[in-house]
């Protein structure tokens, strides 16, 4: 972990919320979080200067995400933060995915559907991936899963949306 790293505070924006549905579930999953360092519409982007509390999700800007893992593994290693659950892109062959996410990762969870963040009329052009860090230990192999949407949905009421996506 790199513990001087600056952040990339930028002008422009790749704010997109997370579906609700999926926060839902993840909730459901990993427990309630406590605190998101990535709200949509913050205007404070001092949020990897601050201390980070409890049971963390982050779907940081896309621009940014190094920055982000860093700051969660420096806020567990200091007893500050639990859990840390990430909402990233699946970017396997990047220096952060091999120094963090197989460095430190506990779990992957590939997730099998493309999403549609925010007022989006299509789904991303992207996969997306779901990380879970509880401690800074380095580790030799994470585990990994499909978070299957269509089996986690169970019990949520859905949009017409997501049932013509048959997420169902």
């Amino acid at each position: 972990m790199n513990q001087n790293l600056k952040p990339q505070l930028m002008k422009t924006t790749d704010n997109w919320s997370t579906p609700k549905y999926l926060l839902k579930l993840l909730e459901r999953s990993f427990g309630k979080f406590d605190y998101d360092p990535c709200p949509l519409r913050n205007e404070d982007k001092t949020n990897l200067f601050k201390d980070w509390k409890g049971k963390i999700f982050c779907n940081p800007p896309y621009s940014n995400v190094k920055e982000f893992l860093n700051k969660a593994l420096l806020e567990i290693k200091k007893g500050n933060v639990k859990q840390a659950i990430f909402l990233i892109i699946p970017r396997t062959s990047t220096k952060y995915w091999e120094e963090y996410v197989m460095g430190y990762a506990d779990e992957i969870h590939f997730i099998n559907k493309r999403l549609k963040f925010g007022n989006s009329k299509s789904c991303a052009p992207f996969p997306s991936v779901i990380i879970k860090f509880t401690n800074t230990k380095k580790k030799d192999c994470v585990r990994s899963y499909v978070y299957d949407l269509r089996k986690k949905i169970g019990g949520f009421t859905l949009t017409p949306s997501q049932k013509a996506r048959g997420i169902e």
